[in-house]
C-alpha cells in the first residue's frame, strides 16, 4: 500500500499561514511546534476532512513552488461566492479551465490552489 499522508509548504510567516488555512479552507490545526522545522522558525500542521495533514514550514527565504495543490470543496461556485464575499482574491472563477471545471487562488505566499468539486467536475469539467 501507498499513501500520500502530509504535504509541507515552505512559508514565509507560520502563523499567518496557519490563520489563512484555517480561516479561509477550513482546515483544521493538529498541532504546532513554534521553533520547530529544518531552520528552527516554526512549523504549523493543519488536517484536511481526509485526515491529510498539511505543515506550514517557515523558512528564511521561501522557495517558489512549481506544485499546485488542489482542494477538494463540496460546492465549488458555493465556495467561491463565500470566500469572494469575505475578500478572498481569485486567480480564475469557476470555469472551465485545463484540468476541468474548478477556480483557482492563492495563498500568502503564492502558492496556487485549485478548488473542485465531484458534481461541477462531471457535469462541466472536460479538457477545455
Amino acid at each position: 500500500m501507498i499513501k500520500l499522508d502530509h504535504v509541507t509548504l515552505a512559508v514565509k510567516d507560520w502563523r499567518a499561514s496557519r490563520e489563512w488555512y484555517i480561516k479561509t479552507l477550513g482546515l483544521k490545526p493538529e498541532f504546532e511546534v513554534p521553533n520547530g522545522g529544518r531552520a528552527g522558525l516554526g512549523v504549523a500542521a493543519l488536517q484536511d476532512d481526509s485526515g491529510l495533514t498539511l505543515f506550514l514550514e517557515q523558512v528564511a527565504v521561501a522557495p517558489a513552488c512549481g506544485c499546485i495543490h488542489t482542494f477538494q470543496v463540496s460546492d465549488v461556485d458555493a465556495k467561491h461566492r463565500e470566500l469572494s464575499a469575505s475578500g478572498v482574491k481569485f486567480l480564475c472563477s469557476p470555469q472551465k479551465l485545463y484540468w476541468g471545471y474548478g477556480a483557482e487562488l492563492s495563498d500568502p505566499d503564492g502558492h496556487v490552489l485549485h478548488l473542485w468539486d465531484e458534481k461541477s467536475m462531471r457535469e462541466k469539467g472536460g479538457v477545455s
